[in-house]
């Protein structure tokens, strides 16, 4: 009897493991293994012309990554000039796929709204990012590098538009018209909207709107920086030159109230300190009067590091957190800084 006893609970205990395993969720590899293209351009060479901006530049193809379990990912293409180690990658696409055809328009755009200059043969790195869950790191593919050569065009860049009862008084036409509102744009078309917009006087109220109509709009009901359509008007107590920030993702909002100098070795203070310069509302650009050296100089707003512009290319387009700006002779200048549209731009003019 002892003996049946012993068997049957050993034989209990048995299907109680059994049961506990059988409930374990899906197990991690211990040999992850990253996505890897099985198609790409690498070593190819590219020269993107206006009348072929419809046809097919190149098509990806990629392996999806093993994770010991299957797992739905979230592709983003990231760019990068060679060399530059990813650094500062630019998305090219995102896609739930593994597969990308990219044709030479889209291709065109991309370059030219990461900054890299137009009729100029630039080598870049491409990588796949996958993105999977809380639970698994991003796994990012080896890179493969070519050569594009993009041709100049005007980039139409998505827009939100910002109307409010602030406008008249702001130099943006008649109050709550979003016809006249200023834009956010989306630089890098994934619903992240940015601009700076201009409040001249205090107890501002505005709301968003994806066109230039009342079609749909977003307010903030609770105040609390949260989006919600058709929702009540969002207020700002001060007069300020903002930085607006809008993830239509998300539907999060940030707003930064900003005064802006120049610093630098070519400036009268160096790197020391800012010398300050003045909004003019009628131009809708900052400007100073400045004698400057021979040197390099940015642009920084309010005395602190946490947001300043440069320019990566020399081209007179502004980058954030970008390289020194050169200011190649000694002289008084007039320097414009212009955060009206994007992409944001600059002025070195000797007088």
């Amino acid at each position: 009897m002892k003996k049946l006893n012993l068997f049957i609970f050993a034989l209990a205990g048995f299907f109680i493991f059994t049961s506990c395993e059988d409930s374990v969720g899906p197990m991690l590899s211990t040999d992850i293994q990253a996505p890897s293209f099985s198609n790409a351009p690498s070593g190819e060479s590219f020269v993107l012309t206006e009348e072929t901006s419809d046809e097919v530049a190149f098509e990806l193809e990629w392996r999806k990554p093993g994770v010991g379990f299957r797992a739905a990912a979230t592709y983003t293409i990231e760019m990068a000039e060679s060399g530059t180690e990813f650094a500062d990658p630019s998305n090219l696409a995102q896609t739930t796929n593994n597969s990308l055809t990219m044709t030479v328009g889209q291709l065109n755009n991309r370059m030219l709204a990461s900054g890299f200059p137009a009729n100029v043969e630039t080598e870049i790195d491409i990588r796949v990012k996958a993105e999977i869950n809380d639970e698994v790191e991003i796994l990012y593919s080896s890179p493969v590098s070519f050569a594009v050569t993009p041709y100049f065009v005007d980039v139409n860049y998505p827009e939100i538009y910002v109307p409010g009862g602030y406008q008249s008084a702001s130099g943006y036409g008649n109050d709550w018209t979003p016809e006249d509102a200023p834009p956010l744009t989306s630089i890098d078309s994934n619903d992240r909207y940015e601009g700076y917009v201009y409040m001249a006087n205090g107890g501002n109220q505005f709301k968003f709107t994806p066109e230039r109509n009342w079609d749909a709009d977003w307010g903030d009901d609770g105040g609390d920086g949260t989006l919600e359509p058709g929702s009540s008007n969002i207020e700002l107590a001060d007069a300020g030159y903002y930085k607006i920030n809008v993830n239509l993702n998300t539907l999060v909002y940030t707003i930064l109230d900003t005064q802006w100098g120049i610093i630098g070795d070519a400036t009268a203070n160096g790197w020391d300190s800012d010398t300050d310069m003045t909004y003019d509302a009628v131009e809708k650009v900052w400007t100073i009067d400045a004698t400057l050296s021979a040197g390099e100089m940015k642009f920084r707003a309010n005395d602190a590091w946490d947001l300043d512009y440069g320019d990566n290319e020399g081209d007179g387009f502004l980058d954030q957190g970008g390289g020194n700006i050169a200011v190649p002779a000694s002289g008084n200048y007039t320097v414009i800084l212009d955060l009206s549209e994007a992409p944001y731009s600059y002025e070195l003019i000797q007088n």
